[in-house]
């Protein structure tokens, strides 16, 4: 999914709108790979935090301990962070923005402390999942228009476009990590975690889900007015977008079980992906 925004984002979303794009081919391969590579790490220091908890909540898909040593584990965790940040490193350099290693410094670093115990706080490990996910997007934009002025070819606004996409990516995964939350209660009541469903409970936890994707439903409503023009956009975001979050609103508002909100969970990421492939709309 990562790799999946990112091409996306460079190659149907920003090159087909703006005439002054400055990463080149070699540069994105090294940005993607540098951020994939720091993703699977943080996915492995994840792993390793949560033996516990997955051995409730996920023990048929337990993979550490199990089927590999948490040792390999974590000199895996080392390997990729290493290489992440070298790449990350390089990149910044080569683009002349060498500030732009904080990103991926800093990326890892929250990375491994959420995983260690910012996770366990309600809701500040669900909105940095969420900040990181959007980060994705905004890297991509933040390295194609280094010191430029924007020049938009499309109808819509450039900052529109980019704002969009980056509110969507914040805000339906924030909307699944505190699914995932309910869904991962018994786990996570193991090790003593304070995420919002053990503090306020799952119904509420499922109302505040509730709250926010009709809030997101109500902002891309609301964009929609202002793409009227667009008509192949306007259709495909009414029907693959709107009315998927529709559905989406009454399944949390009558899910009761773990199994229900695993569905919800699932859909969420059909949401989240029918938004990513939004953007070869804009290349066609």
């Amino acid at each position: 999914m990562v790799l999946l925004t990112m091409v996306l984002t460079k190659y149907a979303l920003l090159e087909s709108n703006f005439s002054n794009t400055l990463l080149s081919h070699f540069n994105f391969i090294i940005l993607t790979t540098a951020v994939l590579l720091i993703t699977a790490s943080g996915y492995i220091i994840n792993d390793i935090f949560d033996i516990e908890t997955d051995k409730i909540n996920k023990p048929s898909k337990l993979f550490l301990d199990k089927n590999f040593s948490i040792k390999k584990a974590w000199s895996f965790y080392i390997l990729l962070n290493v290489f992440g940040l070298a790449l990350g490193i390089f990149v910044s350099i080569a683009t002349n923005t060498p500030l732009n290693s904080l990103y991926f410094i800093v990326t890892a670093i929250i990375l491994f402390y959420y995983s260690k115990s910012l996770k366990k706080i309600a809701l500040i490990g669900n909105l940095i999942v969420s900040f990181l996910c959007a980060l994705v997007i905004f890297l991509v934009s933040e390295f194609e228009f280094i010191g430029t002025n924007l020049e938009s070819s499309s109808k819509i606004s450039s900052d529109l476009i980019i704002t969009i996409y980056l509110f969507f990516s914040f805000t339906i995964t924030l909307i699944r990590e505190i699914i995932k939350d309910i869904e991962d209660v018994n786990g996570d009541l193991k090790i003593k975690a304070k995420t919002l469903p053990i503090l306020i409970g799952r119904k509420r936890s499922a109302r505040i889900a509730f709250f926010i994707s009709s809030m997101m439903l109500v902002f891309i409503l609301i964009i929609l007015q202002s793409i009227k023009n667009e008509s192949l956009f306007f259709w495909y975001i009414l029907f693959l977008i709107c009315i998927p979050l529709l559905y989406l609103l009454s399944k949390i508002w009558f899910a009761r079980t773990k199994k229900n909100y695993s569905v919800i969970s699932k859909l969420l990421k059909i949401i989240m992906f029918l938004g990513i492939l939004s953007m070869l709309l804009f290349r066609f």
